[in-house]
This record gives C-alpha cells, sequence and structure tokens, in this order.
C-alpha cells in the first residue's frame, strides 16, 4: 500500500532522513603541523580504514591553522579531529569537544618535546644566548593554538624569564612545524619553535635539512595528542569510533593488522589508548602559569589590579593541580 505523508508528518520524516545522513557522514579535522600536501597521503589510509570498517562517510577537513579545525568543530562543520593538547583545550572549552583517545608514539614514549632551533652552525648554544633580547634575532613561534611551537616556548622560556618576545626580537613570526624548520635551516630564522616528533619527520623526509639545524632548549614532557570528538555525536557514532581508534593495529582490530600497523607507522604512531580530558589538565596548569607571569610583568596595571587578577588565577590554577593530583593516584 502506497502512502504519501503530508503537512507535519512530511516534515517530520524529512527531518529524520536529514539528521540520519549528517550523522553518517563525519567530518574530520587535521590540524596544520604540515603542509596539507604532506598531511594527505599521511591520513588517507587511516581515514579509508575508518570508513571501511565502521560504514561511516568519512572525510579529511584541512585548514591553514589550528583555528580553523577548532572554528569548524564548533559550528559543527568537524565532527570528530587530531589536535595538539593547546588546541584540544580549545575545543572543549569553545567547540563542544570531548577528549576520547590518545596518540601514542612509534616509540612508545609517554609524550613528546617542546624544542627550539638554531642554524647548526649558529653562535646561539643555550637559552640565554637567545634571550640577550638585542632586537638582533628573527624568531618563529608555532601557531597561537599549537601546544609544543607556542604555549610551552612561551610558558617555560619568555613567562619565565619576564621576556615579550615581540619586544626583545627583530622580528616575530608565526608558521607550522615544519615551514618553522626549514626557515631555520636554511638560515632565514635565527632560531624558532619545534618539537622532538617533527626533528623526526624531518630527519626522515629532509636529511639534508635537518643536518643543517641543532636543538638549543627543549621542554618537559608534554602529554601525546588527543583525539576529540563533538559531544553531540549519537552514541551508536561514538560508538563505532571508539571501537576503530582503540583496535587499531592491535590483535582486536577487525581488518588486517600488519597494514594497520604500516599505516600507524606512517605517522610515527603505536595503536592508540584511551584518555578524557583529563589529559589537559597539566596543559591548563602550564597556560594560567603563562598569563600570571605576563600580569605579573604588566607595568600597565596597578599593584592592586595585578592582586586581583593573579588571585583569580592562582585559584584556579590550584584546583587544576588537585584534580591532576587526584588522577594521578
Amino acid at each position: 500500500m502506497n502512502v504519501f505523508l503530508k503537512g507535519a508528518a512530511a516534515t517530520a520524516f524529512a527531518i529524520a532522513l536529514s539528521g540520519a545522513a549528517i550523522a553518517e557522514e563525519i567530518n574530520f579535522g587535521i590540524i596544520s603541523t604540515e603542509s596539507q600536501q604532506n598531511l594527505k597521503p599521511k591520513w588517507e589510509p587511516l581515514l579509508a580504514d575508518l570508513s571501511k570498517q565502521t560504514g561511516l562517510d568519512v572525510k579529511p577537513f584541512f585548514a591553514t591553522d589550528y583555528s580553523g579545525v577548532i572554528e569548524g568543530m564548533r559550528f559543527g562543520k568537524v565532527h570528530l579531529a587530531w589536535y595538539g593538547n593547546k588546541s584540544a583545550m580549545e575545543a572543549v572549552d569553545r567547540a563542544d569537544g570531548e577528549v576520547f583517545a590518545q596518540t601514542v608514539n612509534v616509540e612508545g614514549n609517554p609524550g613528546y618535546w617542546s624544542v627550539i632551533l638554531a642554524p647548526k652552525n649558529s653562535k646561539l648554544t643555550s637559552v640565554e644566548d637567545l634571550l640577550k633580547c638585542d632586537k638582533s634575532l628573527n624568531f618563529g613561534l608555532g601557531d597561537p593554538n599549537s601546544t609544543s611551537g607556542f604555549l610551552v616556548p612561551t610558558t617555560f622560556v619568555f613567562a619565565a624569564n619576564n621576556v615579550d618576545p615581540k619586544t626583545c626580537f627583530k622580528n616575530v613570526t608565526n608558521a607550522n612545524h615544519e615551514t618553522n624548520a626549514m626557515a631555520v635551516a636554511n638560515g632565514q630564522l635565527d632560531a624558532a619553535a619545534n618539537n622532538t616528533e617533527n626533528l623526526t619527520l624531518m630527519e626522515k623526509n629532509a636529511p639534508e635539512a635537518f643536518a643543517k639545524v641543532k636543538v638549543i632548549w627543549k621542554s618537559p614532557l608534554i602529554p601525546s595528542d588527543p583525539l576529540v570528538w563533538r559531544k553531540d555525536l549519537p552514541e551508536e557514532t561514538k560508538a563505532k569510533l571508539k571501537e576503530f581508534f582503540l583496535t587499531y593495529g592491535t590483535d582486536k582490530s577487525k581488518g588486517d593488522i600488519a597494514h594497520e600497523k604500516a599505516v600507524l607507522a606512517g605517522l610515527e604512531w603505536a595503536p592508540f589508548r584511551p584518555s578524557t580530558d583529563d589529559q589537559l589538565l597539566p596543559i591548563r596548569i602550564m597556560e594560567l602559569s603563562k598569563n600570571i607571569a605576563k600580569i605579573q610583568g604588566d607595568a600597565k596595571l596597578s599593584d592592586t589590579e595585578k592582586k586581583m587578577q593573579i588571585e583569580k588565577l592562582e585559584a584556579a590554577k590550584a584546583e587544576f593541580e588537585k584534580k591532576l593530583k587526584t588522577t594521578q593516584g
């Protein structure tokens, strides 16, 4: 029997179909640590496997900067993304994101490190050399939403020494890790922020350039990168995504394990592990420490204004530190 839907019933049916279609289409955001040309071939095999094993229509979402992926998630154009910790924090706070998994270094390291690079033949050998602040050096920071390229060096190198990069250096630029590293190797920058993961890629893909740089500073350990989904994804979709990522490349996988391990190796990763928003606690503490130091050095604020603002930030920092201590057992 043919039934024709009219009025409210037809509208409801159309909305239901639309919702189902949206639920099945997943845009996967990939932050711009390198050029899209370099990132695309590394990620396409993983996303193809994700589509095949889950039945979801997975499409990559590239942007020219980290903010593009965060804003994409905020407005529902990105449903799932690979972020660094700083950008993940922004996605959780501003884009209804939630951490559900974490990458693992191919060598099994619990995280990675931010570094500052200088040309191999440079007279710069330490942070002390870097911070002479005579405006003679060109310095490269990472994307403002990058953990290792921006937040970590800003906190541990500049804020810790009460230095404003803009008044310290001749010129300060922001670029992705790949661009910064190559600029140092080619002598276009006197020093730049980077990280150990990108250095590994550089040694593999551009050995001649790698031979032209040296590390003059290395940070404390940074937690491995998280995977973040929008909280409002259907629970069925979340279950499919979680099962895929947490079994991919393991003996519990439904796919070709050898192939999956090769795909992960191309990304310099071992199999994923489960995670939560709590992995961002060290980053939150770091961000607050940086802001406290910035306020302390702000000559435009009175002592009273500084005290009020710092007390508020110190209280928030103490709460995060308490929670971090609890999560660490």
